[in-house]
């Protein structure tokens, strides 16, 4: 039997693309490079990307196709080459990045990603280059304390591959998942989908170079915990906590779960939130509405440091309401407390730095 150009294409004439009524030859993803030796016949498959989901499928669609409309003797050999390039294996992900600061909370309410948006604010008025990544794939916040609620990220071909470009506001670079979903819609995502979401957030972003990546991960312990030390080398944990004993269990909870021997992430210390009242008119004044110095104990049982006391005023919740983070205003109570925060942590950074060697990602087995 002999075998020429036009019986190979048109068979592969014959393999739709799933969802658009077209066929690879007329969405000229077949590389002119087709050859024919006897029964031998190769040829390359253009693809968008390398995590085409239809990648896999459709090389064994037009393998089927030649031996369906051609012969079941051919011998095909498929190659696949993308337009982009690949996503840099997960050591180099980041080159650009010092440090990876995983801000985290054992239960949800206790104001993580509040201490999460300031903390970064803070940091880039010290001076520093500041990332900062919401991680809630369920109830993303940064956007809307930082005010960027109408912002939409674009992408950029950058060495070939096409990255999102982060917004930029008050001297940090943002993504969160809340800039590509309906606010007013929930997402309805099992958890294999919202852990690819946040790696295409941290792998396909230009996030470039930063001092701090300021991580605000979901409350509690999740599958996004284990994709973020699968993912990233994170330098150290934050973990918040409110002074009420409720709180304190889930905090330590929490710090056992950096701990743990598998993952083995340093906590750079505890962040006590709420932990006084002080009304604006009289500034001098404290009401331990939720238990006095909880954390600080904790911190002292765990043998972490503790880093820094919020205290509690009306106008934390206006700013984050507003999207003007109270670290912006230095005269502020909370102001000043979120500078202390940051200054501290960065202190102990360095401290971990010197004395501990870079955490590596892990491989944990769900």
């Amino acid at each position: 039997m002999e075998i020429y150009p036009k019986l190979i294409m048109d068979a592969l004439s014959t393999v739709r693309y799933p969802g658009t009524g077209k066929n690879i030859v007329e969405m000229q993803m077949v590389e002119d490079d087709l050859r024919i030796a006897g029964m031998h016949v190769s040829f390359t498959l253009i693809f968008d990307k390398p995590t085409n989901p239809f990648l896999k499928s459709l090389v064994k669609a037009a393998e089927a196709a030649i031996h369906a409309f051609v012969s079941k003797d051919v011998e095909v050999e498929i190659k696949t080459k993308t337009l982009q390039a690949p996503r840099p294996d997960i050591p180099d992900l980041l080159p650009g990045v010092k440090n990876i600061i995983a801000v985290s909370s054992g239960k949800g309410g206790v104001g993580k990603s509040t201490v999460a948006a300031n903390l970064a604010v803070a940091l880039a008025r010290m001076g520093h280059r500041v990332g900062l990544l919401d991680c809630d794939i369920f109830g993303p916040s940064a956007p809307k304390m930082l005010q960027i609620e109408d912002a939409r990220p674009y992408s950029e071909n950058i060495d070939g591959r096409d990255l999102i470009i982060p917004v930029e506001k008050y001297g940090i670079k943002v993504l969160s998942i809340g800039f590509f979903v309906d606010p007013d819609t929930p997402t309805l995502w099992r958890g294999g989908m919202a852990s690819n979401a946040l790696k295409q957030l941290i792998g396909d972003a230009q996030w470039g170079d930063l001092d701090y990546f300021i991580l605000d991960t979901p409350p509690g312990t999740s599958d996004i915990h284990l994709t973020l030390v699968q993912t990233v080398p994170i330098t150290g944990a934050v973990i918040v906590s409110t002074p009420q004993q409720v709180a304190l269990a889930d905090a330590r909870k929490g710090i056992n779960m950096y701990r743990n021997e598998k993952v083995d992430v340093p906590i750079l210390g505890l962040v006590e939130n709420m932990a006084w009242f002080t009304p604006a008119e009289h500034p001098e004044e404290k009401y331990f509405l939720f238990g006095r110095d909880g954390v600080k104990q904790l911190a002292e049982t765990m043998q972490v440091p503790l880093l820094g006391q919020i205290p509690v005023v009306q106008s934390i919740c206006e700013n984050g309401d507003n999207g003007t983070p109270a670290a912006l205003d230095p005269s502020s109570p909370t102001g000043q407390a979120f500078l202390q925060l940051a200054a501290r942590v960065v202190t102990e950074t360095d401290r971990r730095n010197l004395e501990k060697e870079k955490t590596r990602t892990v491989s944990v087995k769900s």
